[in-house]
């Protein structure tokens, strides 16, 4: 039981540091729900890349490199 915490507690965690989930303002209809989709989506995304690096140098690339944000999208399933 407490492995299931420890793995739900580093989900919360880079989801919050990473994408800065707890700083989002949306509280209208479905909006948190989907952003929170959407969120999982692209952490999913970022460590399933190949490339070695943390998830946040690699939002950092993909804001600052088109080749490296095609090469992240096209790894997508």
């Amino acid at each position: 039981a407490q492995t299931h915490w420890t793995i739900e507690n580093q989900l919360h965690w880079v989801l919050d540091v990473a994408l800065c989930e707890d700083a989002s303002r949306s509280r209208m209809d479905n909006a948190p729900q989907n952003l929170a989709i959407l969120r999982k989506i692209a952490l999913n995304t970022l460590r399933l890349h190949p490339d070695k690096g943390s998830i946040k140098t690699k939002i950092k690339r993909a804001g600052w490199d088109d080749a490296f944000l095609a090469s992240l999208l096209s790894h997508m399933r």
